[in-house]
């Protein structure tokens, strides 16, 4: 006779954050250094368009972006099949380096792994990465895996939230989740729509791991709470077309106005649940989905006394990563060593339209 635990001791199971950490793409660029690149994409544009483009691409509060291409390879037309190869390659080579990373942060064996959640949105492959990860790093042959492809921006939180509830569930086990996202490879050169073109100004390339467990002897913030919350009739406002050149960007100007609207039933209910307000917040580790999101969610808190300042900083360093980009915040504020007690909100926005949260305690 098989022996299993009470469901009250799965509730009371605790699951910590071992480990999270980056990876940037071997190409970099500041933006000063991209503006002679539109002169040559623009060229035979009316002039105040060619102006407006580059005060997009100045105003855009990010400084400096990474690439999976050389910025000659972004501006130069290819074809899906082409600019997908580059994907598939990249992104396995910057799986492989993250999780390689995080493993050994956390001084584990790539055999300690349960669990494997791959996450990305900005190109196409079947199998999906973590097939790859399995093999190079020969990860266990019983290791579950879940791939998590058409989540967009939230899809890091989404990964986190999915290995929470296994290793709930499942006591004493170990996973990764790894976002690789290269929104470089999903522009589209014939595109002079302002969706390409704002993208195009505040994403960039990037990957990043984060290492969870259910194992009483890791350490780390433990996941208090986790929850998504669903917008209705905003389906429209974020995600790709597949077209014959690529994945092309759908993103509405309304974004950070239906965000900002909404913010109240997506913040306060999740709080009280945990019986929680803001003030007992002290980190807000936000996904830094572009300048304007950024202000409308700091002037939401400023008054309570919280600031962003690791979001800003993160889309300041490397532009808007989708889902890898929270993973950058939340690894900066670990870095600084959290008080024990303190607590933190992780929060991501996505096609759908979406918002997860994710409640931890340091």
């Amino acid at each position: 006779m098989g022996f299993s635990l009470p469901m009250d001791n799965f509730e009371n199971m605790s699951v910590k954050i071992k480990t999270v950490i980056k990876q940037v793409p071997k190409y970099s660029k500041n933006t000063d250094e991209i503006i002679p690149f539109l002169d040559a994409w623009l060229v035979g544009q009316d002039d105040r368009f060619v102006r407006k483009v580059k005060k997009i691409f100045e105003g855009a509060a990010v400084d400096k972006r990474y690439s999976i291409m050389d910025p000659i390879e972004v501006f130069t037309k290819t074809s899906f099949e082409e600019r997908n190869d580059i994907y598939v390659r990249e992104v396995i080579d910057l799986g492989e380096k993250v999780l390689e990373k995080a493993l050994k942060k956390a001084q584990w064996n790539p055999e300690d792994l349960d669990y494997i959640i791959t996450v990305s949105c900005t190109g196409i492959m079947i199998p999906s990465l973590d097939a790859y990860l399995i093999n190079k790093l020969k990860l266990r042959q019983d290791i579950v895996r879940l791939p998590v492809t058409e989540m967009g921006c939230a899809a890091g939180i989404s990964g986190i939230i999915y290995a929470k509830n296994f290793l709930q569930a499942n006591p004493g086990k170990r996973a990764a989740v790894i976002a690789v996202e290269s929104p470089t490879a999903t522009f589209q050169l014939d595109d002079f729509s302002m969706a390409n073109i704002v993208s195009a100004a505040i994403f960039g390339d990037g990957a990043a791991c984060v290492l969870l467990s259910s194992h009483e002897d890791d350490d780390g913030p433990e996941i208090l709470a986790e929850e998504m919350y669903h917008f209705y009739d905003n389906i429209h406002m974020m995600g790709f077309k597949l077209t014959n050149s690529g994945l092309q960007m759908v993103l509405d100007i309304e974004v950070p106005e239906t965000i900002a609207s909404h913010f109240p039933d997506i913040i306060h209910p999740f709080l009280e649940k945990n019986n929680l307000k803001m003030e007992d917040i002290d980190h807000l580790i936000f996904h830094p989905g572009g300048k304007k999101i950024v202000q409308t969610v700091e002037s939401l808190f400023s008054s309570l006394g919280k600031n962003i300042d690791d979001t800003k900083e993160v889309l300041r360093l490397y532009g808007n990563m989708s889902s890898a980009t929270v993973l950058y915040v939340l690894e900066r504020i670990m870095d600084n060593q959290p008080k024990k007690g303190e607590r933190g909100l992780m929060l991501s926005f996505g096609p759908g339209f979406s918002a997860q949260r994710v409640l931890i305690q340091f």
